[in-house]
């Protein structure tokens, strides 16, 4: 701990040993009226702050008791000078009001408030420069972990950027967690939790497959998000293992939203193309295509099938409620958390991989004899 950035505790710095005053005209604390008060030294109050170094339990209350008393508040540029973490844990997303985002980050926040962290959400809009913006930002300040939630950008160059900034975390005594990604490679410091969304995928596609579909169309491959490949990677294995080969023109390119849904559905039957089943990427993109498919007289699942991917909300919420692959979305965050945190305690256990299971509701069924697609 650097005892002389410290020294001056919150507000505008003062010769040390004396109370300074800030800008609304208050008197702040210093390190030594703390020292004082405690009847320790300078650097015992600076260790305690820092909690870098090992303070008998006894010394640590007389000085936390101290610092009440005097309302002491930590100066975080200082703290960070000093080489600590600043007891924050920074939860870094694409889109916030996206439901699959929104329950990981319950996990994290309820798992930092756990471990006596702060959480600070940073959210990315899907870029993946903003993401390593974020990154970089969160290790100037000290954060104890970073957590970097959702599908990773298959490019080399941003993969070896994601790498150094995990080195550069881990020098300042930080962490960088990958939620729903894989790991950035061997030797690299990042703790992984990850679920299983290849077999998610394969699971739901061989349900669909068994009840006797085989005009599966698939919406919404984002060509280069590890998340997607992955999916479709499965959805591919489950045909192959039944002798058969999924129709390309049933696999349409978009992305994980509502919109795309609705737009690649209507193609779909505008198209003509023969279907009896659709497998979207998400559960917001199977609610924007049973839209369209209600709009366009088709009765789910007398006519078509719908299953989707998340398990959201959202998927008990449409009509009908959604057949889906379950993604145990709070638990991610959790672990990811913990594991972080606790890195050199669980130093084997930094790479995870959670399952998944499918859930069968209303939105599915065995394809029956042809229907007539007029709204019943």
């Amino acid at each position: 701990m650097n005892e002389a950035a410290e020294a001056t505790g919150a507000g505008t710095p003062g010769k040390a040993g004396r109370r300074t005053e800030n800008t609304t005209g208050k008197d702040v604390s210093t390190v030594r009226d703390v020292a004082r008060r405690a009847g320790v030294s300078a650097s015992t109050v600076s260790r305690v702050m820092g909690g870098t170094y090992p303070v008998a339990t006894a010394t640590r209350a007389k000085v936390l008791k101290a610092m009440r008393e005097l309302d002491y508040v930590v100066n975080a540029h200082a703290r960070a000078l000093g080489g600590s973490t600043n007891k924050t844990v920074a939860f870094v997303v694409d889109d916030v009001t996206g439901p699959f985002y929104a329950h990981i980050a319950r996990g994290v926040e309820e798992q930092a408030s756990a471990e006596g962290r702060l959480c600070m959400l940073c959210t990315t809009h899907g870029d993946p420069q903003r993401v390593l913006a974020v990154v970089e930002m969160m290790r100037e300040q000290r954060a104890d972990a970073v957590i970097v939630v959702g599908g990773a950008w298959e490019d080399k160059a941003y993969q070896d950027r994601m790498a150094h900034f995990a080195h550069a975390l881990d020098r300042v005594g930080s962490r960088l967690a990958l939620v729903g990604r894989p790991p950035l490679g061997e030797g690299v410091p990042a703790t992984v939790v990850d679920y299983d969304n290849e077999a998610g995928a394969f699971a739901m596609t061989t349900h669909l497959l068994s009840a006797g579909h085989r005009r599966i169309a698939y919406l919404a491959r984002v060509p280069g998000l590890s998340t997607s490949t992955q999916r479709i990677s499965g959805f591919t294995r489950a045909h192959e293992l039944m002798g058969l080969s999924p129709d390309p023109a049933l696999i349409l390119d978009g992305n994980f939203t509502r919109a795309h849904g609705y737009r690649a559905a209507q193609e779909l039957l505008a198209s003509g193309a023969d279907f009896s089943a659709v497998f979207a990427g998400t559960d917001m993109v199977a609610a924007g295509a049973l839209q369209a498919l209600r709009e366009g007289g088709v009765r789910v699942p007398e006519d078509v099938s719908v299953a989707g991917y998340d398990d959201i909300p959202v998927a008990i919420d449409v009509f009908p409620a959604l057949t889906t692959v379950h993604v145990p979305h709070e638990e991610l965050g959790r672990t990811a958390v913990r594991l972080a945190l606790h890195r050199d305690e669980l130093p084997e256990s930094q790479h995870q991989v959670l399952g998944t299971h499918i859930v069968i509701r209303s939105s599915t069924k065995s394809p029956g004899r042809p229907q007539s697609r007029e709204t019943s």
